[in-house]
């Protein structure tokens, strides 16, 4: 089925990434379900429990990837490699469920603060899926045979791509700075664009720039105005609503 597969679906090599990538969405997925139904209190589900301490399902997943990672670099081919991969993509899912918990260090998954899970498995989802497609970081797979050989024109092709990028992430555009390494059009774009408010490029070029700075600030509102509510209601769909937030009282000192 894996010699089938690799050679009428996919291109040689990628059998493993795929059956990571496979794993890694399913294993999210059924995560999420199982976490609303004990969330809602339904099911047969429940928090996992060791002396009144709450097992966080990042602590098996830890577990899996380390085992995985490992193996399939020790078997590096064959079905011993694709059952690491799958192990691996089980724990990669696993652990970025709770990214925000790692990144907080607080038991944040059904907050506002929780979305950066859902954002983040979206994203890594998305970016294995393009190298799948035939993309590879940084443009290498835009050059032609005779420029691979040529050493200096790929470092000189990754050298341009990864300042794009860099020039994105500075700018305040962090998604485009991550997609823009596998597609470098997309960092281009966002390096050439104007730069986000409170952003390292901002601070630094816009501080004595006051028409930069209001169109900056006022293209920054329009963009989240039109696309901040489409997100959260698609992260809401694919990872649950947040708790709401609870309502401060006035500060009467």
């Amino acid at each position: 089925m894996g010699h089938w597969l690799q050679r009428n679906i996919i291109e040689p090599g990628k059998l493993p990434l795929l059956l990571a990538l496979g794993a890694f969405v399913l294993t999210f997925v059924i995560t999420r379900v199982i976490t609303r139904l004990i969330r809602a209190g339904k099911g047969p589900f429940g928090n996992v429990r060791a002396g009144g301490l709450h097992i966080h399902h990042v602590i098996p997943g830890v577990v899996l990837t380390v085992a995985g990672g490992f193996g399939a670099v020790a078997s590096r081919q064959g079905v011993g490699c694709g059952v690491f991969a799958v192990l691996f993509g089980v724990g990669a899912g696993l652990v970025l469920d709770e990214f925000a918990l790692i990144l907080h260090l607080d038991d944040v998954y059904w907050t506002e603060q929780g979305r950066k899970s859902v954002e983040v498995v979206v994203i890594t989802a998305a970016l294995v899926g393009l190298v799948l497609a035939g993309f590879a970081p940084f443009g290498v797979n835009g050059l032609s045979s005779d420029e691979l050989h040529n050493r200096g024109a790929v470092v000189a092709s990754v050298a341009v791509n990864f300042l794009f990028s860099l020039l994105a992430l500075s700018k305040g555009k962090a998604r485009t700075a991550i997609f823009g390494v596998v597609v470098p059009l997309i960092a281009m774009v966002g390096a050439l664009r104007l730069a986000r408010p409170g952003s390292p490029w901002a601070r630094r070029f816009y501080r004595r720039r006051p028409r930069a700075r209001a169109k900056a600030g006022l293209r920054a509102y329009h963009h989240d105005r039109r696309w901040a509510a489409l997100s959260r209601r698609a992260q809401d769909w694919i990872g649950g609503r947040p708790d709401p937030q609870p309502t401060r009282l006035p500060d009467r000192r």
